[in-house]
């Protein structure tokens, strides 16, 4: 199994990073990547994947709740990092509209400049969507080409968003906790999405799934993600690794 965004080199894990990695190891996780947030996280970030070689390995980006009136600083520091050494992605990088819409026109500005970055340097985009299907389409299809690609980390549209994602043919969705929910509709959603169009994530340390649910997640609850997409495609547990870790080592060039 492959978590494809884990953010477990956040103050969260501080006290058994260590342990929290070996459960993962011991599930069978072979990878566990790790989307930034903003220049504050930078560092942990990368010194938790110093530690973890084999299994961590990071993204660089703004995260759009980090975009304010200073964004262009932000911008600045993860640029040029991005020019300094290899990442896997350009991510996590959006529009979040949820907790606040102030600073709407800057996110989509950010977003459609480091949407920009990724096509210079080949490497796929992890898109954050929080109450903003429409900016972040917006921005999306003014970029959109053969070059572009990436995945709309954490997963929760309904069935029009899902179709609209599933036209853009080098985008993934990426399923965490919440299809474990009792009260979510993508379960259902699902059933118009293929398995090739899916990666497992955790988004640790949120979004556990049930049974942990409201609890601190962490990249082994993965398996309970799978567990339940299982029961969605009506499959078993194998296919399900199979297919969503194949698609996260081709999006991600593993």
């Amino acid at each position: 199994m492959i978590d494809t965004h884990s953010h477990i080199y956040l103050e969260e894990f501080d006290k058994d990073r260590a342990e929290v990695i070996a459960n993962a190891q011991s599930l069978g996780l072979k990878k566990v990547l790790l989307p930034n947030v903003d220049a504050s996280t930078i560092d942990r970030m990368h010194e938790t994947e110093k530690a973890y070689p084999d299994l961590c390995l990071s993204m660089m980006g703004v995260h759009p709740t980090s975009i304010k009136e200073n964004y262009q600083e932000e911008l600045v520091v993860a640029r040029q990092y991005l020019d300094k050494r290899k990442y896997i992605a350009v991510g996590e990088i959006g529009i979040d509209l949820y907790w606040d819409k102030t600073f709407r026109h800057e996110q989509m500005l950010a977003f459609e400049e480091q949407i920009i970055w990724a096509k210079e340097l080949d490497i796929p985009v992890v898109i954050h969507c929080r109450d903003a299907f429409p900016e972040v389409f917006e921005v999306v299809e003014k970029q959109l080409d053969s070059q572009l690609r990436g995945v709309f980390h954490s997963f929760t549209g309904e069935e029009k968003e899902a179709q609209r994602i599933l036209e853009y043919e080098s985008f993934m969705m990426g399923i965490n906790g919440v299809v474990t929910f009792k009260n979510t509709h993508l379960r259902e959603t699902l059933l118009k999405v293929p398995v090739e169009k899916i990666v497992l994530e955790t988004d640790a340390p949120y979004l556990a799934p049930v049974p942990h649910r409201g609890k601190r997640n962490e990249p082994s609850y993965v398996k309970k993600v799978a567990e339940t997409l299982v029961q969605v495609y009506k499959t078993d547990l194998d296919h399900i690794i199979a297919h969503t870790s194949d698609n996260a080592a081709r999006l991600f060039n593993l």
